[in-house]
C-alpha cells in the first residue's frame, strides 16, 4: 500500500527567532526491548562530525524527507496516534504528511542502525505510540519540530541482521532504561526519556491514546503543553 497526499511535499516555511533558522519536520524511534527482566531501549551517540548534536546519545531518527510520503507501508497509524498527531498543527499537516513522519522514523532507523521491518510489503505502523513532541529552541544551528514515536520490538517485527554503528550513529546499545541517565544526553533527550519512563510504570503495554506531551520555548522558558 502506498499513500496518497500532495500536502507533504510542500517545503516548511516556519521560522522562528532572531536568526530565522527554518523549522524542519523530524521523528525519532524509541525502540524498546522488553525479552528481558527490564526493558531496554536503542541509542547511539552522534559522530562527532554532526554540526548538530554531536557526541551526545540519542534515539534514532531525522529529517522528514519529501519521499517518506511515497514510502510503502501495510498497516496504518492506530486512529489515536494519527488524531494526536494531527492536534494543534498547522492546516497542511494532514493525514498522509502524519504518516510520513512515521515512515520517516522507521527510514532512519534502518539507515542509522541497519535495522529494518521484515514485511516486505513495507512496515506495520499500527504498532507505533506517539509519546512526545519538541521543538529545538531559537538560536541553535538548525532546529526541528520532533515527533517521538515508541515500539515495541515483539510487537513491530523487525530484521536485526543487519544491526551496527553507521557513519550516523556509533556506539549502539541496548541500554537497561534505568540506566541511560550516565550518559551524555541532550536535555530534551532526558526529558522524553523520563517520560517513558512514567508511561511503562504506569501501563507497560503503553496504551495508544496517552496524552502527548508537547516541548517548546516560549519566551525564554521550557514549556511543556499536552496534545
Amino acid at each position: 500500500m502506498k499513500p496518497t497526499g500532495a500536502d507533504v511535499a510542500e517545503p516548511d516555511d516556519r521560522f522562528e527567532g532572531p536568526n530565522r533558522v527554518r523549522t524542519q519536520d523530524a521523528a525519532c524511534l524509541i525502540l524498546v526491548d522488553r525479552s528481558g527482566a527490564q526493558p531496554k531501549i536503542l541509542m547511539g551517540r552522534r559522530a562527532s562530525k554532526h554540526v548538530f548534536m554531536p557526541d551526545v546519545y540519542v534515539f534514532p531518527g531525522g529529517r522528514r524527507d519529501r519521499g517518506d510520503h511515497a514510502l510503502p507501508f501495510n498497516n496504518d497509524l492506530h486512529p489515536l496516534v494519527m488524531e494526536r498527531l494531527l492536534a494543534h498543527t498547522s492546516s497542511r499537516m494532514g493525514p498522509a504528511r502524519a504518516r510520513a513522519l512515521a515512515l520517516a522514523a522507521l527510514r532512519e532507523l534502518q539507515e542509522e542502525t541497519g535495522i529494518r521491518p521484515v514485511n516486505a510489503d513495507g512496515p506495520d505502523l499500527d504498532m507505533l505510540r506517539y509519546v512526545a513532541r519538541a521543538i529545538t529552541p531559537p538560536g541553535a544551528v538548525r532546529r526541528y519540530d520532533t515527533r517521538f514515536f515508541l515500539g515495541f520490538c515483539e510487537e513491530t517485527v523487525f530484521d536485526m541482521s543487519h544491526f551496527g554503528d553507521t557513519d550516523e550513529l556509533e556506539d549502539l546499545q541496548w541500554l537497561d532504561i534505568a540506566a541511560v541517565s550516565s550518559l551524555k544526553l541532550a536535555r530534551i533527550t532526558q526529558t522524553v526519556l523520563e517520560d517513558v519512563k512514567d508511561l511503562l510504570k504506569l501501563d507497560p503495554s503503553v496504551p495508544f491514546g496517552n496524552p502527548v506531551p508537547f516541548y517548546s520555548m516560549r519566551r525564554g522558558r521550557f514549556v511543556q503543553t499536552r496534545l
